[in-house]
């Protein structure tokens, strides 16, 4: 029973884990800085090579993005999708897509979900359904332990504290299906990775949940949406050849303890129960 069926590399962990004391222990003997083993560490040079790398990685989307337009594009030419395009840096959310049904579908683009941006997203007005979509392309991150932090630990809060409705969550990068990151959808079937420019992809991971939003008095134990109810997460399963047992299904259950407002989350997959929480207090 896992929140997600991918599970993180142990192997390339270590290998990771190996590889940074090297370079803890022997960048003094890369490059040309002139500098004696002391001098080195000493001087700060190995520190901010490190930041600024950091930094490059986590500034640029450019990757993410061009990920993210090699699907959609393959979507509307497959016929899955009507249109879509890039809202920008103007709103709080990235991409419009208009079904084929003529609704609209809102995209919120994230990263690993286990980070403080997953709490950051607003549902614009004009959405019929809002989806989000987490591009995690660190090949030594946990999958399981961001699924989770993000649903239930980020996500449902938010969703409560704020009513603020989301309609399912997309797990799913060019990492899925790698060596970095083992995708047991595909094992012993490499026919079901698709071919899309530079990238070989598995099915997506696809959670949804409730239509209306969790609350302690009114609605305190909302059940997931079936796939068929959200368009544009039944356009990415069909498109991408997903298969009705993969598809994950969100429940909250929502109440006070005391004077604390408190939630569980369910995720269910193949009829069967994957991860419960325990009711757990909403920290504001």
């Amino acid at each position: 029973m896992s929140v997600i069926p991918c599970e993180q590399n142990r192997e390339l962990r270590t290998k990771i884990k190996q590889f940074a004391e090297t370079l803890k222990t022997q960048s003094h003997i890369l490059g040309e800085h002139g500098l004696d083993e002391r001098e080195f560490y000493d001087s700060g040079l190995f520190r901010g090579a490190i930041e600024r790398i950091r930094g490059q990685f986590a500034a640029t989307m450019a990757n993410k993005r061009e990920f993210v337009r090699e699907v959609l594009d393959h979507m509307k030419e497959g016929g899955y999708i009507a249109q879509w395009r890039s809202t920008g840096e103007a709103n709080r959310h990235d991409y419009t897509v208009t079904m084929n049904s003529g609704k609209l579908a809102v995209i919120e683009l994230k990263g690993c979900l286990d980070g403080n941006n997953t709490n950051i997203f607003e549902r614009p007005a004009s959405a019929r359904e809002f989806v989000i979509w987490s591009v995690c392309t660190n090949p030594g991150a946990d999958p399981r332990r961001n699924a989770w932090s993000g649903i239930h630990t980020r996500l449902s809060a938010e969703i409560i504290s704020r009513q603020e409705l989301v309609d399912g969550v997309i797990i799913w990068d060019m990492v899925c299906g790698t060596i970095g990151r083992p995708c047991p959808k595909v094992e012993g079937n490499h026919r079901r990775l698709k071919d899309l420019g530079n990238y070989r992809l598995p099915p997506p991971c696809i959670y949804l949940m409730p239509a209306t939003v969790p609350d302690a008095r009114n609605n305190q134990s909302p059940k997931s949406q079936n796939l068929e109810d959200v368009e544009i997460l039944s356009a990415f399963n069909a498109c991408f050849g997903g298969r009705d047992e993969e598809i994950n299904f969100i429940d909250f259950e929502v109440g006070y303890q005391e004077n604390d407002t408190v939630r569980a989350t369910t995720i269910r997959r193949d009829g069967k129960d994957q991860k419960v929480s325990e009711a757990t207090k909403i920290l504001r």
